[in-house]
């Protein structure tokens, strides 16, 4: 068994791109393969086998690992990659799919005998391009000796939530941080639409809470971006906060659980979205605040 696995990236978007990029830093073989080809062209300069559909992708791949908009864009593509996977494949499922979408895509692994792993990643742009994400994973321990390879290359860390990917642990796991998150990034926009409204400078409010329990790292950068004008590249677009925002709501709702923060950070990012701020960075909720023909 190969100790440097050839991995097959199905999607280059933020994230799988600069994933793909550190596997192949990491001296492994890879093959990547987005739906608008344009998108995964540029990966060529790094050494990275640049497909024309999912199937030549993952042909003789050790590692496949999707990471796609959605968990129905993932059995999408899955099944068109299906006729070239081979019994045995690991198949690395890092897009943020929700709790009940892991059971069906781990039906299709093993309908096609795939060693199938729940393995959603924490972070966004930067950390992915430093190699920097921490792998949230469930799966079995007999597949781990291919499959840590791919995740030391993308993660500072893989954290382990158990051996069945089917449960959805690392996926639960997910989304339960994420809801932080957006939590987060939703309050330091309207903390910044306040102030607007108020005519408050913003200083003001950052001094009166500067090395205080009420401080924190991720308000400074998310405020930064809007304050600075840096909404692109995005980190994490809105559309795909939005997108995440609703399945931690279905989530709650499926458990008995109401989630009234996330609920209006959905819609939010919707409001942004419909605005013409879905690319940018989630950060640009901030403009859900106010009505755009006023131009604030």
């Amino acid at each position: 068994m190969t100790d440097k696995p050839t991995v097959a990236v199905l999607g280059t978007g933020i994230m799988g791109a600069a994933m793909a990029r550190n596997l192949a830093r990491a001296g492994l073989g890879v093959r990547a393969w987005n739906r608008t080809r344009d998108k995964a062209e540029p990966l060529a300069a790094d050494g990275i086998k640049v497909a024309g559909t999912p199937a030549e992708a993952v042909e003789g791949a050790d590692v496949v690992l999707t990471m796609l908009y959605d968990g129905n864009t993932v059995l999408h593509v899955l099944r068109e990659a299906a006729p070239a996977l081979r019994p045995g494949t690991v198949w690395a499922q890092c897009t943020t799919a929700g709790t009940e979408m892991v059971a069906h895509l781990a039906d299709l692994a093993r309908e096609h005998g795939l060693v199938f792993y729940d393995a959603p990643v924490l972070g966004t742009r930067q950390p992915a391009e430093a190699g920097q994400l921490t792998v949230l994973a469930a799966g079995p321990r007999e597949g781990r000796e291919m499959v840590g390879p791919v995740f030391d290359a993308i993660g500072a860390k893989t954290v382990w939530t158990g051996e069945d990917a089917a449960t959805g642990s690392a996926s639960r796991l997910k989304l339960v941080a994420n809801s932080w998150v957006l939590a987060a990034t939703a309050a330091a926009g309207e903390v910044l639409a306040l102030a607007k409204g108020l005519g408050v400078d913003p200083q003001g409010f950052f001094d009166l809470i500067d090395g205080g329990p009420l401080d924190m790292g991720y308000l400074r950068a998310k405020t930064a971006l809007l304050l600075d004008g840096k909404l692109t590249p995005a980190s994490f677009a809105v559309a795909t906060a939005e997108k995440d925002a609703r399945l931690i709501v279905a989530a709650g709702e499926g458990n008995g659980v109401r989630l009234d923060v996330a609920a209006a950070a959905a819609e939010r990012f919707a409001r942004a979205a419909a605005q013409g701020h879905a690319q940018e960075d989630m950060a640009a909720a901030y403009f859900a605040s106010f009505d755009k023909q006023t131009g604030d």
